[in-house]
């Protein structure tokens, strides 16, 4: 027996490739050999590959089955070789199979998708993220890059890559040249868990990231979470497409809310693809020339149109022409938006 279990152990420890070769080879030769030796009672090839599967699987239905002296020794011979060695290539799978969601858990692995979505940095902004991200849109996946022991999300469109962000093979692994966008957020704790009280550092080790990313990957849309207004000239020459100041949003929200009852619902709603009337941009059809024929036809389709660009002064501004490369944006449910886009 121990001459045996060091033997499987070998054999385990051979490459992958050839046990799977060997394996496949093993049971063509052995279909054809079975079937070459008892010709009337496998009938034909297919019934002999059956029968070697149905053995080497350990399965055994009995509808075929060898009954000369010749065909037993060779079943004998493929019940000691061909079950051992189906039984190390299912070892293998079941081997591999583990050893990648170890490694996708752990943020070993190499993301090779496009026109997904880069978190960096995970926080409680980061999960509220990935969370609207995967309730937006069905079939985009969310790369999460960190320098937690493991992934902190568990879900098949989140991958998670390990590592230290300021440095370009770390982006690399994460697949950030062709990613749709990157969020840099926040993130108070160092690498050894202690909080960063100062917010002035927080938004310096932001800058590093971004300035980093814009450097190797200057045509990806940053969006970088600011803890400090003050600290936002700071990233001028980062060349970032957007900030976020979330402690100001709450704090405004709050305010807002106060002077005008129900006000944060409308906006949260607006924020959020969950349910009711969303925020989505649309192309321009080209029979519209000024503002007011895009705005009177998609009020008759159910749409509103409520700025270009970040300019939501439309309103006042209908018979000017559409400018060249406007970005047009509306406020309607997700049936009115799919049809608009049809």
């Amino acid at each position: 027996m121990i001459i045996f279990n060091k033997l499987f152990y070998k054999l385990v420890k051979i490459s992958n490739w050839f046990i799977f070769i060997t394996s496949a080879l093993l049971i063509v030769i052995s279909s054809f050999l079975i079937y070459f030796i008892e010709p009337e009672t496998f009938q034909n090839p297919f019934n002999s590959f059956w029968w070697v599967m149905t053995t080497v699987t350990t399965v055994g239905y009995g509808d075929y089955y060898p009954i000369s002296i010749l065909g037993k020794i060779f079943a004998i011979f493929l019940y000691i070789f061909g079950i051992g060695l189906i039984s190390i290539v299912i070892t293998k799978v079941v081997d591999s199979i583990f050893i990648y969601k170890r490694k996708k858990e752990e943020g070993k692995l190499q993301y090779h998708g496009e026109n997904h979505f880069v978190i960096i940095d995970w926080s409680r902004n980061a999960n509220l993220a990935i969370q609207e991200i995967l309730n937006s849109d069905p079939s985009v996946d969310v790369v999460l890059i960190d320098q937690l022991e493991k992934t902190p999300f568990s879900h098949e469109r989140v991958y998670y890559v390990k590592g230290n962000p300021i440095h370009k093979e770390v982006l690399d692994q994460a697949n950030l040249a062709k990613a749709r966008a990157v969020f840099i957020f926040s993130n108070e704790l160092t690498e050894y868990g202690n909080f960063i009280r100062d917010t002035s550092f927080v938004d310096g080790k932001t800058l590093l990231i971004a300035t980093t990313i814009e450097r190797n990957f200057e045509h990806i849309y940053t969006i970088v979470e600011v803890k400090e207004r003050e600290n936002i000239h700071n990233f001028i020459h980062a060349n970032i497409d957007e900030f976020i100041l979330s402690s100001e949003a709450v704090s405004q929200l709050a305010v807002r809310s106060a002077f005008s009852p129900g006000a944060s619902k409308i906006v949260s709603q607006l924020l959020s693809k969950q349910h009711g009337d969303d925020l989505y941009e649309i192309k321009r059809r080209s029979h519209w020339h000024t503002y007011r024929d895009a705005f009177e036809e998609l009020l008759r389709e159910g749409a509103t149109l409520v700025s270009e660009g970040q300019h939501l002064d439309i309103n006042r501004r209908l018979d000017e022409k559409i400018a060249e490369g406007a970005r047009l944006f509306v406020i309607c449910d997700k049936q009115t938006y799919q049809k608009l886009r049809s």
